[in-house]
């Protein structure tokens, strides 16, 4: 990807960063959408130690930000 699909401002990078440090070393932040019902999508975030096959990685700082192949669209 030419531009990056996700852009954390530096107070988030910072407070992400402290969480994850808390999490371990293979923390990463997951978001993603999810369907709920007749209100739509959801959208959410998470930590998490393990990505799938299907994840795009986007790396910013100390932070790693998954997303998964079914979010990505809609995050875009």
């Amino acid at each position: 990807m030419g531009t990056k699909m996700i852009t954390l401002t530096e107070a988030a990078v910072k407070k992400v960063s402290s969480i994850l440090v808390q999490e371990g070393p293979d923390a990463k932040l997951r978001m993603y959408v999810s369907g709920k019902g007749c209100a739509g999508l959801t959208y959410g975030f998470g930590i998490t130690t393990e990505s799938e096959e299907d994840d795009l990685a986007v790396q910013q700082d100390k932070v790693t930000v998954l997303i998964d192949s079914f979010s990505l669209p809609y995050l875009k």
